[in-house]
């Protein structure tokens, strides 16, 4: 069975997520929250550090609960920071705070944040046809986009990188390579 060149072949906690999770598409509030959240908490760090802290991440922020996330205080980011289970970093901290609250607006707005995300790409996962990993863009004008409009609303650490992460994450564009089993399972222009 292969996989994609990047899935390191001796983590099996990267395995799982890569053979279950990326690039699968996600429609869910909460797990799109999830995954917005750590996706800023890896910038500038390997997806792996992410994934080790996953579980901690979750206790830590309430459960993806984004109204009670929305409400931590100066205290509360106070304990973050001397969580050592997730990335303590304060601007980060704060930027998820900073984030449940935009992402509450759009759910008000859009009602739910799912329907706002993927009327990006009209309900469709982009389907890519990459032979091989130098050819996966970093970003595109897409992801440059939605990050110019989350900007827009509020949010921050979702630049267009982060972004293109997201979207990989959350399957709104298929970016496993053609020689990977999963390409196949999730390329819905079959």
């Amino acid at each position: 069975m292969h996989r994609c060149i990047w899935v390191p072949k001796d983590n099996q906690e990267y395995i799982n997520y890569h053979d279950n999770e990326w690039g699968v598409p996600v429609f869910d509030d909460k797990k799109l929250f999830e995954f917005l959240i750590l996706e800023g908490a890896q910038a500038g760090l390997s997806w792996s550090t992410i994934l080790k802290r996953r579980q901690s991440y979750k206790i830590a922020f309430a459960n993806w609960n984004v109204n009670k996330i929305s409400e931590f205080d100066e205290k509360d980011i106070e304990k973050l920071l001397f969580n050592k289970g997730i990335i303590r970093n304060k601007l980060k901290i704060k930027s998820a705070i900073n984030n449940a609250n935009q992402f509450i607006k759009i759910q008000e707005v859009f009602g739910s944040f799912s329907k706002y995300i993927w009327d990006f790409v009209n309900n469709i996962s982009i389907q890519n046809n990459w032979k091989t990993i130098d050819k996966v863009p970093a970003q595109t004008d897409l992801s440059i986009k939605i990050s110019k409009d989350l900007k827009k609303r509020g949010f921050s650490f979702i630049g267009p990188t982060i972004i293109y992460a997201y979207m990989q994450a959350i399957g709104m564009v298929n970016d496993h390579t053609v020689d990977c089993f999963r390409y196949n399972q999730i390329n819905f222009k079959k």
